[in-house]
């Protein structure tokens, strides 16, 4: 099967196009025909080695963990599954080796959902780790109705998940974008502010009392974070580890596909959507990773695979 791999620490000029084995389906796994992927900031940062502390990698790796497919065939004991289903998952493994920028992927269930028909495959690729990063965030924070909450990075994808669901929820948002991308934060159902200088009056001029939470997406905002927190009030970040020497939290997202299911439950329902910034195709996955690392684009970066 083809696949974009790597056999070494790098930046996108190592990316190849290989021909690699088909994936063997264990116990309680499916095989998923890969329809589209797209790309994250973990990504290339896995590879350029950054993760190598904390995981084990088995060269040739095979990039990507966000996956939108159609079920190929089940594994021994996988019953919640059947061949024809179409899938998302977020799928990062235990450890660096068979990803999602190939013709297949084999996947435990427990991270399996049902695609959302709402969405196109490429919006569909695009929101299991941003999604499911946005989710457990808001929930690990509790953020009920009627709270007010600050979102820094609210233009980019975890932080527009996160906008939307924060205003399912019923919460008052507030959100950080640069001022082209306002209109977009309101239509998401947020409050625009701009983030830089004068940020903290900007939220107060809004909300006075202060937030009851705060997320931070994009690192280097922990002395905003606390000017405008209520005393009492939760905070977390995806960017900053320090967020735990403020009481805050610290969080990485994790594979699940009940919370994931829950997202695709909500873009059917009409209150969840992607916004696709640009599509490849799989020969130029190298070209898709040099757009994300330029941290200008609003919305996912897709790699179509079939």
């Amino acid at each position: 099967m083809r696949a974009i791999t790597f056999s070494s620490y790098g930046n996108p000029d190592i990316l190849e196009l290989t021909d690699q084995p088909m994936p063997k389906v264990g116990p309680g796994m499916v095989l998923v025909k890969v329809k589209s992927a797209s790309v994250n900031p973990v990504d290339w940062k896995v590879l350029a080695g950054g993760l190598d502390a904390m995981m084990d990698i088995q060269f040739p790796a095979t990039t990507g963990w966000d996956v939108a497919g159609v079920v190929e065939s089940v594994g021994v004991d996988a019953p919640e599954f059947k061949t024809g289903d179409e899938v998302i998952a977020y799928g990062r493994k235990d450890y660096l080796h068979g990803g999602s920028f190939a013709d297949y992927i084999a996947l435990p269930v427990r991270v399996l959902a049902h695609k959302p028909q709402a969405l196109s495959w490429e919006q569909a690729g695009g929101l299991p780790l941003t999604g499911l990063t946005a989710f457990q965030v808001l929930n690990r924070l509790e953020l009920a109705a009627g709270e007010t909450i600050l979102i820094h990075g609210g233009s980019g994808g975890v932080g527009s998940v996160a906008i939307q669901l924060a205003a399912h929820r019923g919460a008052r948002v507030i959100a950080t974008a640069s001022e082209k991308n306002h209109d977009y934060l309101r239509s998401l159902g947020a409050e625009p502010v701009s983030y830089g200088d004068g940020l903290t009056e900007q939220f107060r001029a809004l909300a006075p009392d202060g937030a009851d939470v705060v997320v931070d997406f994009v690192g280097g905002v922990m002395d905003v974070t606390l000017a405008v927190l209520k005393s009492g009030g939760r905070h977390a970040s995806i960017a900053d580890p320090e967020a735990e020497q403020h009481g805050g939290t610290w969080m990485w997202v994790r594979p699940d596909g009940d919370d994931l299911q829950a997202l695709a439950d909500l873009a059917d329902a009409g209150k969840l959507t992607v916004e696709i910034a640009k599509t490849f195709p799989l020969e130029q996955a190298a070209d898709a990773y040099r757009l994300s690392m330029e941290g200008h684009t609003r919305g996912k970066i897709i790699v179509n695979i079939s």
